[in-house]
């Protein structure tokens, strides 16, 4: 899979957002949603595409709406009966409209558009492993610091917060587990092995959740080294052993939901990861990522809505069994409090059309869905990272993603955010996927602290105990270059840049 710098997320403001919640949204109050599974081979046709079917939630209606799947030549993949979403292969052209018009059917789409293409994730550029060199360096000042972990000294984001010394107070609580939804998980990792939860990791590709050993872990060690990252961000053991996560006692598990063949990550795959999580006893999820194929998924047309539909269910269902959704705002350096927005990279599992878009009418998934915590990225100057994604009511909280325009004075002097590989090597990254993870830690040791605080609960106090630096005084010029790049608007509580502040997991734990 390859990781584009293009690849990029928006989200939306708060009131526009939780008008969701009446047009497409409920919250099941059955105890499980996990999905009964078609026993039929799964259609794998080059004219087959993947489907997800809405509709009401009694038994009658689910059974009556897949006797109409099985007319229209359409094959049952998964039934999340609870939620009401059906996922479906097909290779009938016409296979979405005549599903749509079936009673109880309350939305239905494709979730792709053509034969697939390579894309990535909401990191931005492509990561650095750390030289042996900076590597000895690194290890060197660390232990002249009298920090615990050998490459502590590069670990500017986690001093930023706050993390190096909530450490010392509470590291987490075991009972806390953080999910990511990714790309998989290297849990051989020497700092990922001690906080590793088998039990509540999976690959959910297809829309079915795989459990078996290892089924967790990146297809391809080299290129999807992504969701690894990330989880080291979050949970890497204070162990005497490369580098330390923001609440290092917490358990982290993985969720792959990126295609084998094109790296996407695809609606029924995400559906069914939040619901896995849910299902699974999981405090927090973290998204690095947008659900392809489209950036933007505007409700007047029949495929978006439905994809929006079915994975606003399934993020809900979540919520209400008691998990915190948090994701990355991107790495476009739009100001999503705009009127219109150009979208030149949907569908990116075929060929893109530009289009403008207004982000009041057309939804980043799962970004922009209700009561999900949306997190824009700083660097080592506690100022917004180049590229990150900005917005009044758009943005809730900030923290750091890294800016190789702002240089930490710091043994290897990289502005990226340094954590774990697979094949148990370290490396840089930078993006908004790397600052939703450092909010996910920090909610983390909230929940820690606060075992029985609801999503909503932790999401106000992740706000709360943020610390906002304010909009500049000076005009902003990201990249140095002279060219002012992007304008904060609103106050000293919140505003466009950082939301409600840049988390701090001191103040978290204190």
């Amino acid at each position: 899979m390859a990781h584009l710098p293009s690849r990029r997320r928006l989200a939306l403001a708060v009131p526009v957002v939780l008008s969701l919640t009446a047009s497409l949204g409920f919250l099941p109050t059955a105890a499980s949603a996990a999905p009964v599974t078609a026993t039929a081979t799964q259609a794998a046709d080059a004219g087959t595409l993947a489907y997800v079917v809405n509709t009401k939630v009694d038994h009658r209606t689910i059974e009556s709406v897949k006797k109409a799947i099985a007319a229209a030549d359409g094959t049952v993949v998964a039934t999340y009966a609870k939620i009401g979403v059906i996922v479906v292969h097909s290779a009938n052209p016409d296979f979405g409209a005549q599903i749509r018009a079936v009673r109880g059917v309350q939305s239905a789409g494709a979730t792709r558009t053509a034969p697939l293409s390579p894309a990535g994730t909401t990191d931005e550029g492509a990561a650095e492993l750390i030289s042996a060199a900076d590597a000895a360096r690194t290890a060197s000042a660390s232990a002249a610091a009298g920090v615990s972990e050998p490459l502590e000294a590069d670990q500017w984001d986690l001093r930023a917060i706050g993390a190096d010394k909530a450490a010392e107070i509470n590291p987490g609580s075991s009972k806390v587990t953080v999910a990511v939804i990714d790309t998989g998980v290297d849990d051989t990792h020497p700092d990922l092995a001690p906080n590793f939860s088998a039990s509540q990791s999976a690959n959910c590709v297809g829309g079915v959740a795989d459990t078996s050993e290892g089924a967790w872990r990146p297809y391809n060690p080299t290129e999807d080294y992504h969701g690894t990252h990330v989880a080291g961000e979050i949970a890497a053991a204070r162990n005497g052993i490369g580098v330390a996560g923001v609440a290092p006692g917490v358990k982290v598990a993985g969720i792959k939901v990126s295609d084998p063949k094109d790296g996407l990550f695809y609606p029924e795959n995400v559906v069914c990861a939040f619901v896995f999580a849910a299902d699974h006893g999981v405090e927090v999820t973290n998204n690095s990522y947008y659900v392809d194929p489209w950036l933007y998924n505007c409700m007047d047309d029949p495929d978006q809505k439905a994809i929006v539909d079915a994975v606003n269910r399934a993020q809900l269902y979540a919520q209400k069994k008691g998990t915190l959704n948090v994701a990355s705002a991107g790495n476009s350096n739009h100001d999503l409090d705009s009127d219109a927005i150009v979208d030149d990279s949907s569908p990116d599992d075929s060929t893109p059309v530009t289009r403008t878009i207004d982000p009041h009418e057309c939804f980043d998934v799962p970004t922009q869905l209700p009561g999900v915590v949306t997190v824009s990225a700083t660097g080592v100057k506690g100022t917004k990272s180049y590229y990150s994604t900005y917005g009044l009511g758009a943005v809730d909280v900030a923290a750091p993603g890294g800016d190789r325009y702002q240089i930490p004075d710091t043994p290897s002097a990289n502005g990226r955010i340094l954590s774990t590989m697979p094949n148990n090597a370290y490396g840089f990254l930078q993006g908004t996927s790397m600052a939703s993870p450092h909010v996910a830690g920090v909610a983390a040791l909230l929940k820690s602290a606060h075992p029985w605080a609801s999503p909503a609960t932790l999401q106000a106090l992740l706000k709360a105990q943020a610390d906002n630096p304010g909009c500049p005084a000076e005009p902003y010029d990201g990249n140095g270059d002279g060219v002012v790049d992007a304008t904060c608007e609103g106050g000293k509580r919140v505003n466009g840049f950082y939301g409600f502040g840049v988390v701090n997991a001191l103040r978290a734990v204190k």
